[in-house]
């Protein structure tokens, strides 16, 4: 496994990182405990040493699920988590109401620490900005734990250039994890060029399109009730059909490379800038096969500029979130 080094921070992870939220959450029911835990060493196994989670994934459920996992290996992972929101009512994302007070993230690191079984957060994320406190405050709270020994490097994430600046001027920011993929391209505008500029490194989540761009949903997909795309503006069964261009493009690269869809889209990612880690997530050991066989594939500047031209072309239909989900992103 390549390894990448995640801006100016020296932090080293696995090219292709693991988000485990869809183990435990959002994703349907959640799926069994031993085989999750079989799944996460086997990517350690593979060389995969980056593991994103938040507590508010179960909440707590899926920080518990890594500490297990991954104590037998901890000196040869980097696990990311997150703070940034009450944990109580439903458990959603969203539905619990942003917090991002100082006390409040120190106890959140506190119980993190105890459910990862750890005595350092490597990367400490703020999950969603929250206007309500000021973001010198937040990066003041971390530094702290920093100085404490109890967080290694500090993260943002869906942060707008602007708070990335000033908390950045508090703290130095390891990483901005943001959704960033062929189907969603708007930090390629300011986002991405600001943390050259800075040197901090871009985690994309979803970069898979939350499913999408590997071609294994569509129009007719019937997504349950515990599945949180059902409340997606971009899974409606119209914007899917408007939208399988998006696979359809990568359908013809990948006949061309040997290579699935979902390995061109990783691969681009990954050809965007050497300090880019996409963490796809799966709950399937072929597929996390799959994924990681994208880091060895090579996209010409012939092909990157074909998928360029024909992206191009294809304008994506549906809102990525809900209103309101939405809203808590480029702040």
């Amino acid at each position: 496994m390549q390894k990448r080094t995640l801006g100016k921070s020296h932090l080293e992870v696995s090219a292709l990182g693991l988000g485990c939220m869809g183990m435990s959450f959002s994703y349907g029911a959640p799926k069994d405990k031993k085989e999750m835990i079989a799944l996460i060493r086997a990517a350690v196994d593979r060389g995969i040493t980056f593991f994103d989670t938040a507590e508010v994934y179960g909440p707590y459920t899926n920080e518990e699920l890594l500490g297990e996992a991954l104590a037998p290996v901890r000196e040869r992972v980097v696990i990311a988590t997150k703070f940034g929101f009450n944990t109580d009512g439903d458990g959603k994302p969203g539905a619990q109401s942003l917090n991002s007070r100082p006390e409040h993230i120190k106890q959140v690191a506190d119980a993190s620490l105890q459910r990862l079984r750890t005595d350092a957060i490597d990367l400490f994320y703020q999950h969603r900005v929250d206007t309500e406190v000021p973001i010198e405050d937040v990066a003041g709270a971390v530094k702290e734990l920093i100085q404490a020994g109890k967080v290694r490097h500090f993260g943002l994430s869906e942060s707008g250039v602007e708070t990335i600046r000033r908390a950045h001027a508090v703290q130095a920011v390891t990483a901005l994890q943001s959704e960033y993929s062929l189907w969603w391209r708007k930090p390629e505008a300011e986002v991405i060029p600001a943390l050259e500029e800075l040197g901090i490194g871009l985690v994309p989540y979803s970069p898979l399109g939350k499913g999408f761009l590997t071609g294994k949903i569509d129009e007719n997909t019937k997504l349950g009730s515990n599945d949180f795309r059902s409340t997606l503006p971009r899974f409606t069964p119209e914007a899917m059909k408007a939208n399988w261009a998006l696979v359809e493009l990568l359908n013809a690269m990948a006949k061309k490379k040997n290579a699935t869809p979902a390995q061109i889209a990783l691969a681009w990612l990954l050809a965007q800038k050497p300090w880019i880690v996409p963490i796809p997530g799966t709950t399937k050991l072929p597929r996390l096969e799959e994924n990681i066989g994208a880091v060895a594939l090579e996209l010409t500047a012939h092909d990157l500029s074909e998928i360029r031209d024909a992206a191009s072309k294809i304008t994506v239909q549906g809102a990525r979130y809900p209103e309101r989900l939405e809203a808590m992103t480029g702040r």
